[in-house]
């Protein structure tokens, strides 16, 4: 099952278009195979690119649920390397609670997201005679795309994150060279954005429960890059050195990239009622996947995973003038119901799944681009990639016969 693709280069694909036979874990994809497969998420992306190849990045939105506004998401943050940012955190870490969207961008461009998502809450929550008397606290991620992208056009402005907001849907979300991946690297080929989800059934084959991921890849190094396990990366390094041409560009693209290390935000979405602590756990889990691809978080990376979950709503905004139906002072109780630790570890898996997962879409899905100052970054060789996992895939027959 391949999930939808988005790509309008036939000559790009998802993993498992490219390899359909490749093992990516126990549990079954969802439908779309992304972060829209969990009910009531919503995302959209905004690519910015220029005619003279300048600028080259976007924004992408993640909105937990239509009304994320009056009603919160439980959620959790892991920190695998702190060289980025998410702001917002803070806030989540001391109350469990995510009631914003979320932006992925450029690091340049967190001020413009930030200020977007307040301008969009004013059109939508600001208009009364009271004007703004509400808390929120806008999350905002990135990495760095100044290779690529020109990062002193600043070009991301909070017209498109009220656009972003404003259009985000259940449809499929594009990957590869699109919204805030757009100038993004990853492993020392063309990285971008990609997602993934996994279906988890539930007690007595009750309701799925669904995990997904959604990431913005700029991290890493060539010959660590491993596909379900093979060393793909070290392979494609290796063939590359034996040309001179091809070594040369190799070496110019390697003291570009270790001279700006790059960062990645993982997002996972889950319709499992978890509370926070169990949502920080689901959020460690995506290492795991990060890993299997061949992450290590080196020093300069922002690697900060926010794990959140729709299971439970939460009402929020209820002490404010226009709204206040709380007091405060008087402690009252909230239903809820959360899964059993005992039988998590469907759902960790699920997470460390999706995100490796996501990360190969990512990388399959990018495009060759040519961006600021005429540097190009190669997009992964995809027929080469096939070559050397049916290699792999006839020795591991050989093993099983």
């Amino acid at each position: 099952m391949s999930g939808t693709s988005t790509s309008s280069n036939p000559s790009r694909g998802r993993l498992r278009d490219i390899v359909p036979n490749v093992y990516l874990g126990a549990w079954a994809p969802g439908p779309k195979n992304g972060i829209t497969d969990v009910p009531g998420v919503l995302a959209h992306t905004i690519t910015i690119r220029e005619a003279n190849g300048a600028v080259n990045t976007g924004v992408t939105a993640i909105v937990p649920r239509k009304d994320w506004f009056h009603k919160a998401c439980h959620a959790g943050i892991f920190r695998f390397n702190g060289s980025g940012e998410m702001t917002g955190t803070h806030w989540i870490e001391e109350t469990g609670l995510l009631h914003s969207p979320i932006l992925i961008t450029n690091s340049f461009a967190v001020g413009s997201c930030y200020t977007g998502v307040y301008k969009y809450a004013i059109q939508h929550y600001g208009q009364a005679e009271t004007g703004v008397d509400w808390f929120l606290l806008p999350v905002v991620a990135e990495t760095f795309d100044g290779h690529l992208n020109d990062l002193r056009q600043f070009a991301v402005t909070p017209e498109h994150v009220v656009e972003a907001l404003t259009e985000a849907s259940s449809a499929p979300v594009p990957e590869g060279n699109v919204g805030g991946g757009t100038g993004m690297m990853c492993q020392g080929f063309k990285g971008g954005t990609g997602t993934s989800s996994r279906l988890v059934p539930g007690e007595d084959g009750g309701k799925s429960y669904t995990v997904a991921a959604l990431v913005q890849a700029n991290y890493g190094r060539m010959q660590h890059l491993r596909i379900s396990g093979v060393p793909v990366g070290r392979i494609l390094a290796e063939e590359a050195a034996r040309t001179a041409a091809a070594a040369e560009s190799k070496a110019a693209y390697d003291a570009a990239k270790n001279s700006k290390d790059g960062s990645i935000i993982i997002v996972l979405a889950t319709d499992a009622p978890l509370h926070p602590v169990q949502l920080q756990r689901l959020a460690k889990r995506a290492t795991v996947g990060l890993a299997r691809v061949g992450g290590y978080g080196h020093n300069p990376s922002g690697d900060i995973f926010l794990a959140f979950s729709t299971g439970n709503e939460v009402p929020v905004q209820t002490v404010t003038g226009q709204h206040r139906s709380v007091d405060p002072f008087k402690p009252r109780t909230l239903g809820a119901e959360f899964v059993d630790d005992q039988s998590i570890n469907g759902l960790l898996e699920a997470a460390a799944d999706a995100t490796e997962e996501a990360i190969y879409n990512t990388l399959c899905m990018a495009e060759t681009m040519t961006g600021n100052m005429g540097r190009t970054v190669e997009a992964l060789p995809l027929e080469k990639v096939k070559e050397i996992m049916a290699r792999y895939q006839e020795v591991e027959k050989g093993f099983s016969a």
